[in-house]
């Protein structure tokens, strides 16, 4: 299991990275593989405003349906169109090709829990 060291991490699985043009965010490698193949995502309004916790978007897999949520308080000002017509990539690439919504982080600095790589492996050991 891919666990990146320059991400942060939620307890519900989704990876942020703070960047020069927001906060990106996806699904973790783990997610992704638990998930299996995820045939549909449906991708949220770009300038939606979100508060830590709330609902992205949801990802339709052969297994189940899975909802995003938000790992900060912000607006989504970008969402990856690549998606539509390949959701296949956050299976692909959940690092990568596959992230979901880039979010411009609010003044507040308001966020989840987030979760360095080494406590989110930790989190997956205890959860078993």
């Amino acid at each position: 299991m891919n666990i990146r060291d320059d991400l942060k991490y939620t307890s519900t699985h989704e990876w942020l990275k703070q960047g020069d043009d927001g906060a990106t965010v996806g699904i973790s490698d783990f997610a992704q593989s638990e998930l299996t193949d995820i045939v549909f995502v449906e991708l949220p309004e770009i300038g939606r405003h979100l508060d830590p916790g709330d609902e992205i978007c949801a990802l339709e897999s052969v297994k189940a349906v899975a909802y995003i949520y938000a790992p900060v308080a912000g607006s989504i000002a970008a969402v990856n169109e690549k998606l539509r017509k390949q959701p296949e990539l956050i299976n692909q690439d959940p690092y990568g090709e596959g992230w979901i919504v880039r979010i411009t982080p609010d003044e507040s600095g308001k966020s989840a829990e987030l979760l360095d790589a080494a406590a989110y492996k930790q989190t997956l050991e205890k959860a078993g």
